[in-house]
């Protein structure tokens, strides 16, 4: 069966198809406790699943999706109020649960999963066309919006990644990342049920559990790889693997370098959101560039468009909004068609929202959210992304952050975030001083215990200024 309406007919006769936190279904198991859910979501519309890094969550997916039901995913962490908005939002039906306990009342009946229990009867195939899940952003401008994407968008964006990873069914793919994103969820979840490759989620993504899996195929967010490099043992663990892949956020060059002498391998990037799926990226037999993801994936084209709609050139200085066209972007925003046309141009093009320069080859780099990440300082148009790898290049810096900060002379301040030990402002702004023109130079510095972020490893930097 198809991993949109099922399980994939590779991985039926593996023993191992999905190893969850030490717990492991067969291939011929998840097929039978994915049908089980099936036959109890059977006729809803949308049913939300409480998407713990469970097998009770892996079977929820695989059921309600063969059931040709609208999946919503909800964070375990959502607090009361967060959850009642999604639930609420999305109309969903059904909850269901995939922990022991029950969940604080929402108005929404609750099915349990239970992953022992089987059934034989096969749901009949859905539409590829259909709404087949809404995913919520993170609500960094007011409350979540649903992004819709179909069962055909999701199978594109797998597709054009099996392509440029080389991705087969004889891989075997670890990580340890939440189940309600793109990344742990449509890339780690529904992509290797797709292609038919093995499964094995850790729990948590700590460098032991990385490095014990033994797996040729490793997904993570920087932060991961942040603590991996940090562990030379476990870095040195992943040598066995073929395919090292990062994203979510983007990969600070010092990390990808000490990744690069420990394990021997380049870390592949790539670049996507919510909205988009995975659009760019590197290829497992092409170059690998420390602080580029890559080149637009199998169907996807891309520009750079200036504040006034002038698209800009490629030549790897022009910074703009990036623009994507593809076959796995999303229908756009559930009950939102406000938000929905302004995302879109009147051409046709999606707005990203995101900051970008194009190479002259092709290649693309992310500077960053145009709100947050693209600086506007006395008349300079400056990346913050292009300051932080300054800054983190310095032995004493661990973390960086650099927003703009409103000035009344500049227009804004370039003002930076950082977590380091033994080493003072001025000597910082004059190291990045050394790497970077003038007017990139932080003019203030802050320094902090830690950096806030999501649970995908993103900085949060509204949460700074």
């Amino acid at each position: 069966m198809h991993v949109l309406t099922g399980l994939c007919d590779g991985t039926l006769d593996r023993p191992d198809a999905v190893c969850v936190a030490d717990r492991t279904l067969s291939g011929e198991a998840l097929l039978g406790a994915g049908r089980a859910v099936a036959a109890d979501v059977a006729g809803a519309g949308v049913v939300a699943i409480h998407a713990t890094p469970t097998l009770e969550t892996v079977v929820a997916m695989v059921g309600a999706l063969a059931a040709g039901v609208t999946v919503v995913p909800v964070p375990p962490d959502s607090g009361v109020a967060e959850r009642a908005h999604l639930l609420g939002d999305s109309g969903a039906e059904l909850l269901l649960r995939t922990g022991p306990d029950a969940l604080p009342p929402s108005g929404v009946p609750e099915v349990p999963v239970d992953v022992a229990r089987r059934s034989a009867v096969a749901p009949p195939p859905a539409d590829p066309d259909r709404l087949a899940m809404i995913m919520y952003t993170s609500g960094t401008t007011g409350a979540p919006k649903g992004v819709m994407l179909s069962g055909a968008a999701l199978a594109a964006g797998i597709d054009a990644l099996a392509a440029a990873w080389a991705w087969t069914p004889a891989d075997v793919l670890v990580h340890g990342l939440p189940l309600f994103h793109v990344h742990g969820l449509v890339l780690g979840l529904l992509g290797p049920l797709r292609i038919g490759s093995p499964l094995r989620h850790t729990g948590r993504p700590h460098p032991r559990r990385y490095a014990a899996a033994q797996g040729t195929l490793y997904f993570g967010v920087p932060t991961v790889w942040s603590r991996v490099a940090a562990e030379p043992s476990a870095a040195r663990a992943l040598a066995r693997a073929r395919l090292l892949v990062s994203g979510s956020a983007p990969l600070p060059v010092p990390v990808f370098e000490r990744l690069w002498a420990l394990t021997g391998h380049r870390p592949v990037e790539r670049y996507g959101m919510t909205e988009t799926l995975i659009t760019v990226s590197g290829r497992a037999d092409g170059e690998r560039r420390a602080g580029h993801v890559g080149l637009p994936v199998d169907g996807v084209v891309t520009r750079l468009v200036h504040d006034d709609g002038a698209e800009l050139p490629r030549d790897g200085v022009s910074i703009g909004e990036l623009q994507v066209r593809g076959p796995m972007l999303s229908s756009g925003y559930w009950r939102r068609p406000d938000a929905t046309a302004a995302s879109r141009t009147v051409d046709g093009w999606l707005r990203t929202g995101d900051v970008a320069a194009i190479g002259a080859d092709g290649w693309h780099r992310i500077v960053g959210r145009a709100s947050t990440d693209l600086i506007k300082s006395g008349g300079y148009r400056i990346g913050a992304g292009e300051v932080e790898d300054a800054l983190l290049a310095h032995p004493a810096v661990r973390e960086a952050a650099v927003v703009g900060v409103p000035d009344d002379d500049l227009g804004q301040q370039v003002t930076a975030y950082v977590v380091a030990d033994g080493v003072s402002a001025r000597e910082l702004a004059g190291f990045v001083g050394e790497h970077l023109s003038a007017h990139k130079r932080p003019r203030r510095i802050h320094f902090v215990q830690r950096l806030p972020r999501n649970a995908m490893g993103k900085v949060q930097k509204t949460l700074l200024t």
